[in-house]
């Protein structure tokens, strides 16, 4: 299980650089995708941060996930 768990971490940085490209964007719906994804790699990160024990990157990671679920709604209100 230790294989495949150590290269989570690739594609949750991809997934969090992808997500940061999209919150820029000027479109709403680029936006809000990029919330999405970046609730994608907060996942992600929170699995790989939990098999290395890495518990200040899940701590981190829960409190990236609160910022982003605001940014979400903030998102859909046209804030």
């Amino acid at each position: 299980m230790g294989d495949w768990i150590d290269v989570l971490q690739w594609p949750a940085m991809a997934v969090t650089v992808g997500a940061g490209v999209l919150v820029s964007s000027a479109h709403a719906n680029r936006r809000k995708l990029g919330f999405i994804s970046f609730l994608v790699s907060n996942v992600l990160w929170i699995a790989w941060g939990w098999h290395d024990e890495a518990y200040a990157l899940i701590a981190l990671q829960l409190c990236l996930t609160m910022t982003n679920v605001r940014g979400l709604f903030k998102n859909d209100q046209g804030a």
